[in-house]
């Protein structure tokens, strides 16, 4: 079946490393496409992404085997929405051994979704190790290195190969102080915050924050191109 969705799924083992960041980049991804979001925060208690995203994110558990189905359900529900999940270092562990042992990427990709998980990499051990574990377990899957630039230079990077069809490195870059501390204030929207003049915040900042949004965009809509050519090719080389 040729693919009509993405299911994002945003992950590290280690805290603070912009992953809630990301997950809100790539709602606004979505959204700057004219596309319904649906977005799930594993990171309780502080329940980070709902607070941001209000309007599209809610919070979900896999604690108990109810919160398991409820979001597992939700995630490869046949509806318009491109979905996001957002996987707390907490979560970690035991949401990718729940989608193993459920089957989830083989389901999802049964009705045209594409599990893509988005791996925010940091130069220590247990993220470098984390990740060669998702390749191992997921042998099939799209693993995406994401290089957030507020951890410092890239220089680390060679230890997180882009893994399967399509995948690449997605680097976002550092956003500028100001903007920085304007994009902590929630609720907040890049996308609006591109387009018109905030309370307290320097004049040139829409024009700033639209800049630095067309770099990062640029750079997922190429990844997902790779993507859907990649499926599209595989595709073709198994009906021939």
């Amino acid at each position: 079946m040729s693919l009509r969705s993405f299911i994002g799924i945003v992950a590290s083992p280690r805290p603070r490393v912009g992953k809630t960041f990301i997950a809100r980049l790539l709602a606004d991804f979505h959204l700057y496409n004219g596309r319904d979001v649906a977005a799930y925060d594993l990171n309780a208690p502080d329940d980070a992404l709902t607070q941001f995203l209000p309007a599209h994110a809610v919070s979900a558990s896999i604690a108990e085997v109810r919160g398991q189905m409820a979001l597992f359900d939700a995630l490869v529900r046949e509806d318009s929405a491109y979905k996001i999940v957002d996987v707390g270092a907490e979560a970690f562990e035991r949401f990718f051994l729940l989608a193993r042992d459920i089957g989830f990427a083989g389901e999802a990709r049964k009705r045209g979704m594409a599990p893509v998980v988005f791996y925010v990499a940091s130069p220590d051990a247990p993220s470098v190790d984390g990740y060669a574990a998702l390749a191992r377990l997921f042998p099939e899957a799209v693993l995406v290195p994401v290089h957030n630039e507020h951890l410092g230079p890239a220089q680390y990077r060679d230890r997180f190969p882009p893994h399967g069809k399509g995948s690449a490195l997605l680097h976002v870059p550092a956003l500028a102080p100001g903007l920085r501390r304007m994009a902590e204030q929630k609720p907040f929207s890049f996308l609006e915050a591109s387009g018109v003049a905030m309370p307290d915040a320097p004049r040139d900042a829409p024009l700033e924050m639209q800049r630095w949004l067309r770099k990062v965009f640029l750079e997922m809509r190429e990844l997902e191109l790779r993507v859907l050519m990649a499926d599209l090719q595989s595709s073709l080389n198994v009906s021939s």
